[in-house]
């Protein structure tokens, strides 16, 4: 069977991967030169399954007013004469209760410690290196109220077994020995053992590579334009070079995918989330992460990349502006020198940001649509990199027919519908 995969990020090519090992045929679209150039090119690093979380929560509306005050805030909103971020704002507003809570980071937990699974077992087939460690991650608490009010993640952990342990100001030391350095700084942490780390740019041109060698064939540089439909199936993917047709058709276009829809009236609810990255060079080994610190005041993710130092975070919803904003960079730059003042040298730092595509609810669209041809693959938002292959494996799956490992009806674009 022939299939199109639209968007060359770590997801479309994850797709295009486990939809090639499963038999098909799969041409790869996407405008920018090589894969992985955009949302997967610098972001925080993290494959943390048990970090997986939705935005929407209870007491987040309040949290939110605070951040917005606070002078290194996490959460940016720059006011817009735009309808669809205030749909959006209000589809996750009423997310933010205890049951839709529990039942969202179910869903996430679900689909993010499957495709840690799947990743172990490509590493495990393939070898694929990408300055991967898997030495576990820590969410590190500055106050005694952020300790106190992780009960609702903790318990979700528990019913999905995943291994996890409150720790002390020692035992974050223990787990980060250079946190030893900054005393007072925190007053505890919560270890996830099972997450990892690695560079997922570099891990989505490598996997590029090897689907390639089995038969993918990667068009860069093709702007798509629209999908033609006829009869209630996608006929061909308009692009700036021509038509292109299959028999299936993906797209994993992240924070582009509801513009291309929407004609189809196919209305997918991601919204483009700005975040920022800097990446350092290591200046003291001793001084730098082991693995991931996520600093839960900041929300922002430092992570250890072989000789490098990766700092991500801050929500900034300002549509499609890539424009890098100085206040995001300081943000980040004060979380990496508070935590780790002899890691890495800031001054030397390159400056980054990407759109990370949101759905309301934190959980992605992974799934069929109301065309019987055509399969969505979006939605991530912060967690593209922790999902892609157990999101790759799960679509390639679908597309072929056959039953996936995990439960997957409420992951698809009908939930909305059904809310």
């Amino acid at each position: 069977m022939r299939v199109v995969v639209l968007g060359s990020g770590v997801v479309g090519v994850t797709s295009a991967w486990y939809l090639a090992r499963a038999g098909h045929q799969v041409t790869v679209l996407d405008r920018q030169p090589a894969p992985g150039m955009e949302t997967s090119f610098a972001n925080a690093g993290q494959v943390s399954p048990g970090y997986s979380a939705p935005w929407a929560g209870p007491g987040i509306p309040v949290k939110a007013l605070k951040w917005l005050m606070m002078r290194h805030r996490p959460l940016v909103l720059w006011p817009r004469l735009e309808g669809g971020l205030y749909a959006w704002l209000a589809k996750m507003l009423a997310n933010c209760t205890d049951t839709a809570y529990g039942v969202n980071k179910s869903r996430m937990v679900r689909l993010a410690e499957y495709s840690r699974d799947c990743l172990r077992d490509l590493r495990d087939e393939t070898g694929i290196a990408y300055d991967q460690r898997m030495k576990g991650t820590l969410q590190l608490f500055r106050t005694q109220k952020q300790l106190d009010g992780i009960g609702a993640d903790t318990r979700v952990l528990e019913a999905f077994g995943v291994p996890h342990a409150l720790l002390d100001p020692a035992g974050c030391v223990a787990a980060e020995p250079a946190l030893g350095l900054v005393p007072g700084r925190f007053v505890g942490g919560l270890r996830l053992p099972g997450d990892e780390t690695g560079d997922a740019h570099l891990f989505t041109q490598r996997l590029a590579g090897l689907a390639a060698a089995i038969g993918v064939e990667f068009r860069q540089g093709v702007t798509v334009r629209a999908l033609a439909t006829e009869a209630g199936a996608v006929t061909g993917v308009v692009t700036d070079r021509g038509v292109v047709t299959a028999d299936r058709y993906v797209v994993a276009m992240g924070s582009y995918t509801p513009a291309l829809l929407r004609p189809l009236r196919v209305h997918v609810p991601v919204y483009p989330v700005k975040g920022y990255s800097l990446t350092l060079p290591v200046e003291d080994e001793a001084g730098a992460p082991v693995s991931t610190v996520m600093d839960e005041t900041f929300k922002v993710a430092i992570t250890r990349l072989g000789d490098r130092i990766r700092v991500g975070g801050t929500a900034e919803l300002a549509g499609f502006s890539l424009r890098l904003r100085r206040p995001r960079r300081e943000t980040l730059a004060h979380s990496v020198t508070d935590l780790f003042p002899r890691g890495g040298d800031v001054a030397k730092a390159s400056f980054w940001t990407g759109l990370r595509p949101m759905t309301p609810d934190g959980t992605p669209v992974v799934g069929p649509t109301r065309y019987a041809n055509l399969f969505l693959n979006t939605g991530h938002g912060t967690l593209g990199w922790t999902m892609a292959c157990g999101s790759g494996r799960l679509l390639a799956d679908l597309v072929t027919g056959r039953a996936p490992d995990i439960a997957h009806d409420d992951l698809a674009i009908g939930r909305y519908a059904a809310a």
